[in-house]
């Protein structure tokens, strides 16, 4: 299977596939673009700078401002939420941290139409500025297209999971994506524990550089057609009907 894995990490096949509540890892080339995810997202019709506020029936994903680096940073710097992060980000955490890669990394990704990234808000606490709880983000490139994080007092209640349901719908409905495939530590059972809840798939093994050192990773995918159709069978199909 391994073998097997690592051409597809390669690049897309003829069918375009490709592919850490500490959330999927986030990528240490989060702002390097990817020749292949530019080719398969050229038949996408959305306008990428027009990014959505989205909704569960528990959350309001708003799509990132500057201004969310303030909440951000009082409740990310914990270790049970960084050590199955990608090693580019910084431990221990800088007090300007959220602040810096908002502005010089997230906005402009956002604006090139390369990532889309949503502040976690509960619909219950919606009226309290900010308000965030945690993040999710979908990235275009080739083996790694989505990362989330949870803060700690809002763990452990199903609150990632409706994320990752949403953001996919988005992926594969609006962004017209072929594949998702997220990367994870293998000791992550949180992260892991979504993506079979969603259908995917393990892929392939690899070793990956975390906040808390080098550990195994799994490659984790699930085409579009995959993901409507256990959709259909497990009667989790969008509120408007049409999935």
């Amino acid at each position: 299977m391994e073998a097997d894995a690592e051409k597809k990490l390669r690049g897309f096949g003829p069918r375009a596939e490709r592919t850490s509540d500490t959330g999927d890892s986030y990528s240490g080339d989060a702002w390097q673009r990817d020749s292949h995810c530019d080719e398969m997202a050229q038949g996408s019709s959305m306008a990428r700078s027009m990014i959505p506020v989205l909704e569960t029936e528990r959350l309001l994903l708003r799509p990132l401002e500057l201004e969310d680096a303030e909440q951000v940073q009082k409740i990310f710097p914990h270790w049970e939420i960084v050590k199955y992060l990608n090693s580019w980000v910084p431990w221990p955490y800088p007090a300007d941290g959220a602040h810096t890669y908002y502005r010089d990394v997230a906005l402009p990704a956002m604006e090139r139409g390369e990532e889309w990234h949503w502040p976690l808000r509960l619909k219950s606490d919606a009226s309290r500025v900010p308000g965030v709880i945690g993040m999710i983000t979908l990235m275009k490139r080739a083996d790694h297209n989505r990362g989330f994080w949870v803060g700690l007092p809002w763990q452990g209640q199903g609150l990632a999971s409706e994320a990752c349901e949403v953001v996919t719908d988005y992926w594969f409905d609006e962004l017209k994506f072929p594949v998702l495939r997220v990367p994870k530590a293998a000791a992550n059972a949180a992260s892991r524990r979504i993506s079979e809840k969603q259908g995917m798939r393990m892929v392939g093994t690899v070793e990956g550089d975390y906040v808390s050192g080098r550990l195994p990773s799994e490659i984790w995918e699930i085409t579009a057609e995959e993901w409507r159709e256990q959709k259909r069978r497990s009667g989790r199909g969008r509120k408007d009907g049409t999935g």
